[in-house]
């Protein structure tokens, strides 16, 4: 995988603290999400799975567990990539949401799309987050 590594190091500079797990998508995915809810990780970005092939279900594993919903998130790396002169970022069934007091989000695998989802969530994850717990508007 060699997108984790770039989201990974976008979230270490927002002084998010990163575990980075590669894992099968499918239900390695369910259980990695999983625990990290019940771990209480604030932050989960999954990496790939978002295409139209078969064997892609990210968005279908995360939505097991999402109980509010934030469409906004995948609409803005979606509205990113087409500005940014990628047709094919329409293609993306990417979703984000919140489980229990985790923000999950998913990203298209590319390292393209790794490197712009740092652009688009650098100012919005952390103010989600601080939400989340009560924070302020």
């Amino acid at each position: 995988d060699t997108s984790g590594p770039i989201l990974a190091q976008g979230l270490r500079d927002l002084g998010f603290s990163v575990e980075l797990k590669v894992v099968d998508d499918g239900e390695p995915v369910a259980k990695a999400i999983s625990h990290a809810i019940d771990t209480e990780v604030e932050l989960i970005i999954t990496s790939g799975g978002t295409g139209l092939t078969p064997r892609d279900l990210t968005p279908e594993i995360t939505e097991r567990f999402i109980e509010r919903a934030l469409p906004g998130i995948a609409e803005a790396l979606r509205i990113d990539g087409l500005n940014h002169g990628i047709p094919t970022a329409a293609l993306s069934r990417a979703i984000a949401g919140i489980a229990k007091n985790t923000l999950i989000i998913n990203v298209a695998g590319s390292q393209g799309a790794a490197k712009d989802a740092v652009r688009v969530l650098s100012p919005i994850v952390r103010h989600a987050i601080d939400q989340m717990k009560g924070g302020d508007h």
